[in-house]
């Protein structure tokens, strides 16, 4: 299989489409303003073409912040694209669509990939669908997008997440995920005052969230926001550690990107050697790979920043090119098998 990757800076679509034939499946990756109207004249020029989009940056060797990237694979892939709807409130409903698409593909754990754009509520969605993909082991990486919308196949839907499964007939497929965090100290907390549904951290071994953080790491109110960049929260998964960032504080609380439920046990993180730990991932997609048609990834806002403001995200871009054909997104929360991630990317790579 082969991967394709297109873009305009200034959004402009058909700049971004220039050399693109028969495709077999289209990544659209927009911007608020346009995004709609991306999506209407995508499936003019590509009808029946399965596609699936949403509102983000997306990036190859530079970074598309404001225009329009396209991701395309070609050349010996069998994909099918659709959607779930109302995902925050009973995705499940829809499950039947998912079912079906699996048994079409008729992929498994070594030559399919699911692929996922969310407009919300990460880990019911991810629930949802790997109660399905389980069955034949296929992996699942993805993202979520701006906005509260995304698309498939020329429609756009909010409060819904976009799928599509790829197959690569000629080779392999595998997802990864990578942590450039580790636990700081022994710092161990026991979560209470949680709000589940507005993702509410309230306490900290009976200590007002806020006031631990702070005093931990001798931060002002103003500075918690970024100083998550460096220290986030950590949960045990099993043998997997989940980041959880700070979204804002919320009088004595803390918001997080991600739900913590009362009982919870977390760890404060520290920001690890990143740059030693790109390397390695790379060095064992080498590994696993010797021959690499494409890796498709998704990085997080908050890994973007970080390394922009650390003048390093050229430099990863560039690491992450000695791989070969690699794209990808930025989100506002990574996908991982049945896993809602912060802080984190994930990719797939294609033999």
């Amino acid at each position: 299989m082969k991967q394709f990757f297109g873009m305009s800076q200034s959004g402009n679509l058909q700049e971004a489409l220039q050399g693109l034939s028969s495709p077999q499946l289209i990544m659209l990756l927009s911007n608020n303003d346009q995004f709609e109207e991306h999506v209407k004249k995508l499936e003019e020029l590509y009808p029946k073409i399965p596609s699936i989009g949403c509102i983000g940056m997306s990036y190859d060797t530079k970074v598309v912040e404001k225009g329009v990237g396209v991701v395309a694979f070609y050349d010996g892939v069998t994909a099918t694209a659709n959607v779930l709807e109302e995902v925050s409130v009973m995705p499940v409903k829809y499950i039947e669509r998912l079912e079906k698409d699996v048994h079409e593909v008729n992929g498994s754990l070594n030559d399919t990939i699911c692929i996922d754009f969310c407009a919300g509520n990460d880990a019911c969605v991810l629930t949802t669908i790997y109660s399905v993909l389980k069955h034949r082991n296929i992996s699942l990486v993805g993202g979520t997008g701006d906005g509260g919308k995304v698309s498939a196949n020329g429609k756009v839907y909010s409060d819904a997440v976009a799928y599509a499964l790829v197959k690569n007939n000629n080779g392999k497929v595998k997802a990864y995920k990578e942590n450039i965090y580790q636990q700081m100290g022994n710092y161990r907390f026991i979560a209470s005052k949680t709000d589940k549904a507005n993702y509410i951290l309230g306490k900290l071994n009976g200590v007002p969230a806020k006031q631990v953080y702070q005093d931990i790491l001798h931060v002002t109110e103003k500075q918690i926001l970024t100083q998550t960049f460096k220290n986030p929260f950590g949960k045990i998964n099993g043998d997997d550690t989940c980041i959880i960032s700070i979204k804002e504080v919320t009088g004595n609380a803390l918001t997080c990107f991600r739900q913590v439920n009362d009982s919870d046990v977390l760890m404060m993180l520290e920001l690890g050697d990143y740059k030693a730990i790109v390397r390695n991932t790379i060095q064992t997609i080498h590994r696993d790979f010797p021959k690499i048609s494409a890796v498709f990834s998704v990085n997080c806002l908050f890994r973007y920043l970080l390394f922009n403001d650390n003048n390093y995200m050229q430099e990863y871009l560039h690491e992450m090119g000695t791989l070969g054909n690699h794209v990808g997104m930025v989100g506002y929360g990574e996908h991982y098998n049945n896993r809602f991630v912060n802080q984190s990317m994930t990719c797939v790579v294609f033999e």
